[in-house]
């Protein structure tokens, strides 16, 4: 299954702070937008990992939801 998830970026004096909407607690930085994508990517693919090790329902995106 693949998800496409929104990011919302907002410039800050040390680059950039990103958040997923879908998944409010994932917030992180980077130096620049590619850097805070990368980031977001990675606490993203944590994030999952401990959802499915506490046995949580993964937040699913409207695209994902009428593909399945």
């Amino acid at each position: 299954m693949f998800a496409t998830y929104t990011a919302k970026y907002t410039k800050i004096t040390t680059g950039y702070m990103g958040q997923l909407v879908e998944w409010p607690e994932i917030v992180t930085e980077g130096r620049d937008i590619e850097d805070c994508r990368d980031m977001l990517r990675d606490a993203l693919n944590e994030m999952i990992l401990a959802y499915q090790h506490q046995g949580k329902e993964i937040p699913l995106t409207f695209e994902a939801e009428n593909r399945a």
